[in-house]
């Protein structure tokens, strides 16, 4: 007989209860059913008040993660801003990389070079390929034939010669000899005739050359000197006051200052000129620097000023005009480029943006502009530690590429139009093409507002115009050439720190044009000033001021390698 198994938990048996005991124990049974409820929702209060301090400590664990992330970008910035501040002040001021030279790609580099090698015609010889024997030519002796020269004779005694059969000179020596500058008085006396006709006098005077100042002391080759030595030598006028001093006659800066500014409103006119020639060319290249002006009608003092550089002109006939104007908008422009239809070449600024629009002008860039960046990215890199193995930087990337497009330039110079042309077609613009994958690619990964991300914020922004260049063979890569007129206008800034008033920054503006015109032209900066201080003030018509353009005037020529500035 098989056994039944016992059950574990024993039923209790209510069926002797009663009815108010079966309720009594409902009762007692449903009081401690709703204690465990309250338990248990006590307990996931609990445990939620657990899960959301738990979650608030999270969020302010990410939220102090992502800070001390961004505590940690700034201070990388500010690091980044710090070496670039020292690197500006106390390192030298050359944008060429320590890995200019030996960057990747070399071999691909050298293979370039020789195909554009090839293509040179058989008359044009590269630099870096001129004969041994030209290369390691000594230096000429001599001096310039172009110096006047004096014989000087070292004869003998009678007794030292006495009983000679004959004498004869030898040149055994040349030495430069500096004649100091002075000063002297031109007495200007005038003949006058004195004619009796029916008795009556009357009397006929030479003519008296016109002046330019009209009653001045100063002749027209001192206000040339003065002109130069300020504007081309960067001699500030209280020096030249010292200088004439100790020559003999103390000249004071008030008095020449007043001389620049009477000056310019004569010469006006023939810079107007210059600025319609200029303008009907169909390639110009632009560009701005700060000047400071103490007193300049609602600026303070510290208050940036500028002075605008426009250079260019038709072939054979280069200008470089200077332009003194308080504010940098763009209406300066307009007013500097108002009839100007070809192409202009400037750095990114937007202050252009309404003439290019305003006169259907096409507009390239400057890629010195975004190289210079990347030079600045590739200077402030953190340094590795020694040991390390060194890794080039993003900046020294972009660097080496657009070094690729400087060497073709190189390269080229000498080509014609044309051929330049077609070389930027078949090289420069694969590598521009290239260039502009690597920077849409890398970009998105560079710390924003860092160095090395601004320099390819801007190069990507500025894209349409740095890549204008390979349009024509005639246009260049870069803005260097206005760069390089502004150059000593900085040098003389240095010296003579500002301008007291607007009339004498709109003067200054005058002299540089005229200096630097004339350095363009290859004429002598003093012989040219000279030339139109002596013809200005007779200048009254167009074909007269027309002689007085540099292109025109009857002067020598000087060699473009004799520069005026160090």
């Amino acid at each position: 007989m098989k056994s039944s198994p016992k059950n574990t938990h024993q039923m209790t048996d209510l069926s002797g209860l009663s009815a108010a005991e079966l309720l009594s124990l409902v009762s007692s049974l449903q009081q401690k059913i709703g204690d465990q409820n309250k338990a248990i929702t006590e307990s996931e209060k609990a445990l939620r008040q657990k899960e959301e301090a738990l979650n608030a400590q999270n969020d302010i664990i990410l939220h102090q993660e992502k800070h001390a992330k961004k505590r940690e970008q700034y201070i990388e910035l500010l690091e980044e801003q710090l070496r670039l501040k020292l690197i500006q002040q106390y390192a030298a001021k050359s944008e060429k990389s320590a890995h200019q030279i030996h960057l990747f790609d070399e071999a691909e580099m050298e293979s370039d070079i020789a195909e554009l090698k090839a293509q040179l015609p058989d008359d044009v010889v590269p630099e870096d390929d001129e004969p041994q024997s030209k290369q390691n030519k000594r230096r000429q002796r001599g001096f310039s034939d172009n110096l006047e020269r004096i014989r000087v004779e070292l004869r003998l005694t009678d007794e030292e010669k006495s009983g000679a059969i004959k004498t004869f000179f030898t040149k055994v020596k040349e030495e430069l000899e500096y004649i100091p500058a002075s000063l002297r008085v031109r007495e200007i006396w005038q003949e006058k005739a004195v004619f009796n006709e029916n008795d009556e006098e009357s009397i006929v005077a030479a003519k008296r050359p016109i002046h330019p100042l009209g009653k001045c002391i100063a002749t027209t080759s001192l206000l040339a000197y003065i002109i130069v030595s300020k504007y081309a030598d960067g001699l500030p006028l209280y020096r030249l006051e010292t200088i004439f001093k100790r020559q003999g006659h103390e000249i004071s800066r008030t008095n020449m200052a007043n001389w620049i500014i009477r000056l310019d409103p004569l010469l006006q006119p023939l810079i107007n000129l210059m600025r319609e020639v200029q303008n009907s060319s169909d390639y110009l290249q632009a560009d701005e620097t700060r000047i400071q002006v103490l007193k300049e009608d609602g600026k303070t003092a510290q208050s940036d000023k500028w002075m605008w550089v426009t250079r260019g002109g038709p072939s054979g006939h280069p200008t470089i005009l200077f332009d003194y104007d308080p504010s940098r908008a763009g209406h300066v422009a307009v007013r500097l480029l108002d009839e100007f239809t070809g192409i202009l070449q400037a750095d990114g600024y937007s202050g252009y943006a309404r003439i290019c629009a305003q006169n259907n002008i096409t507009r390239i860039g400057c890629w010195d502009h975004a190289r210079r960046k990347f030079v600045e990215a590739s200077k402030a890199t953190k340094p590795k530690d020694k040991g390390k193995q060194v890794k080039l930087s993003k900046a020294d990337m972009a660097l080496s590429m657009i070094n690729k497009l400087y060497v073709i330039e190189r390269e080229i110079k000498d080509l014609s139009a044309a051929d330049r042309y077609q070389t930027r077609q078949k090289h420069s613009i694969p590598k521009l093409i290239e260039f502009k994958v690597w920077l849409d690619k890398n970009t998105p990964h560079v710390m924003k507002k860092s160095l090395t991300r601004t320099a390819m914020d801007y190069t990507l922004n500025q894209w349409e115009y740095l890549i204008g260049y390979c349009e024509r063979g005639d246009l260049h890569i870069s803005n260097v050439l206005a760069e390089n007129a502004i150059r000593p206008f900085a040098l003389g800034r240095r010296a003579w720190l500002f301008a007291d008033t607007s009339q004498g920054a709109k003067a200054s503006a005058t002299c540089f044009s005229l200096i630097e015109t004339a350095k363009a032209n290859e004429l002598e900066p003093a012989s040219y000033i000279k030339y139109v201080l002596n013809h200005i003030a007779e200048a009254d018509t167009l074909e007269k001021l027309e002689h007085l353009l540099p292109w025109n005037a009857p002067l020598e020529k000087v060699s473009k390698k004799v520069t005026q500035y160090s």
